[in-house]
């Protein structure tokens, strides 16, 4: 008997969980970057070459994929370099502190949270504002402490308002328009909240479910009767 699937939640933070779907693809995302010194033989898989005997020479610039990246990443040894994605510089964070809710994050990067607390992985000097803007916000400042100078939480809680708000007023509707600029966590933040509209709709008609004897209950008052009655 094939048992049900249950979906793995995404890691938090820094944090990646491997047996989550949504993090294996979050992890194919593409960081621009530098070769600060040849890589030999990975060209192909760079998609810099046709033969997997190509180097990369020192200087290239390069798409890596942020599995690919991580791996890469030493400090000590300055293999490759990482540029911040334009969706994490300070002109979009300004954006999103004017006003977030005007941001396709879908279209930016389907993971813009997840993401984002994958960068703070490489040592960058926006670190500490790119963590206030996506970890503080979202997972309630258990990574960095928060200054109390520039603190972008505007990104994720202006837009948790509308998301919430959003998916208590859509019953029985197509949604597909609400939660197209949405990333992969909003959008799941916005399925959480149309099953609360749903089953407290359910409950309001009645249409709660209703607490029965299990069939093991059931099947022993049964045999009980069946001795009675011989």
């Amino acid at each position: 008997m094939a048992e049900a699937y249950f979906p793995v939640g995404p890691g938090l933070g820094m944090e990646e969980n491997f047996l989550s779907l949504d993090d294996i693809l979050m992890s194919q995302e593409k960081l621009p970057g530098r070769a600060e010194s040849a890589l030999p033989r990975l060209a192909v898989l760079m998609g810099q070459g046709a033969s997997s005997a190509e180097s990369i020479p020192e200087g290239s610039k390069l798409e890596i994929p942020l599995w690919l990246a991580k791996g890469l990443h030493d400090s000590k040894r300055r293999i490759i370099s990482v540029e911040l994605p334009k969706i994490y510089r300070e002109a979009w964070r300004t954006v999103f502190s004017a006003d977030a809710n005007v941001v396709d994050l879908h279209k930016m990067g389907p993971y813009y949270y997840g993401f984002g607390s994958q960068l703070l992985n490489f040592e960058n000097p926006e670190n500490p504002e790119i963590a206030q803007t996506i970890l503080q916000a979202t997972w309630g400042g258990s990574v960095l402490p928060v200054s109390d100078s520039v603190c972008s939480l505007q990104t994720f809680i202006a837009r948790f308002r509308r998301i919430m708000d959003s998916s208590q007023n859509a019953y029985n509707e197509d949604t597909s328009a609400l939660v197209a600029r949405l990333d992969e966590l909003e959008r799941a933040l916005f399925q959480v909240g149309q099953k609360g509209l749903n089953d407290f709709q359910c409950w309001e008609k009645g249409q709660a479910s209703q607490i029965t004897a299990s069939s093991l209950v059931q099947n022993y008052g049964k045999r009980k009767l069946a001795e009675v009655d011989g």
